[in-house]
């Protein structure tokens, strides 16, 4: 009884070994694709040249408020500026969000397109794994 335990559980060890030796596993370094993806560069910059927009009105509430010696009038010219700039703001850091995530997702439908076109079963994180898989990092193209 014992015995033919140990064949059914050996049977079973075997034939899991086997399925998973055929599947076929890849890795990608994310962090390099992203590097490199000539969207989330222009991305960068872009962010860049509104942060600078942002700066300009802390830069001009400053010299107003300087310019003011009414208490009153500085508390409304802060409240003013402190509006504008968290409005600004905001759409700012929706927009990047935006733009970032349908930068992410293109990169994701670039994997899963290369996966299905060379028959991978698994695309993992290259830094998610510690041995194995075939990096097809540089096999990935963004647009």
């Amino acid at each position: 009884m014992k015995q033919s335990f140990l064949v059914v559980l050996l049977g079973f060890f075997l034939t899991t070994c086997y399925a998973a030796a055929e599947d076929s596993i890849a890795v990608v370094d994310l962090q390099k694709i992203v590097s490199s993806s000539a969207q989330v560069k222009q991305l960068k910059q872009e962010h860049a040249k509104k942060m600078e927009e942002l700066n300009k009105i802390i830069v001009n509430a400053r010299g107003e408020i300087a310019n003011e010696t009414d208490e009153s009038k500085i508390l409304k010219i802060e409240e003013r500026y402190t509006n504008e700039f968290n409005t600004k703001k905001s759409a700012l850091e929706k927009e990047y969000n935006n733009k970032l995530s349908a930068i992410e997702k293109n990169i994701k439908d670039e994997i899963t397109k290369k996966a299905q076109k060379d028959d991978y079963d698994f695309v993992f994180a290259k830094s998610v794994v510690l041995y194995g898989g075939k990096d097809i990092t540089d096999e990935i193209h963004v647009k």
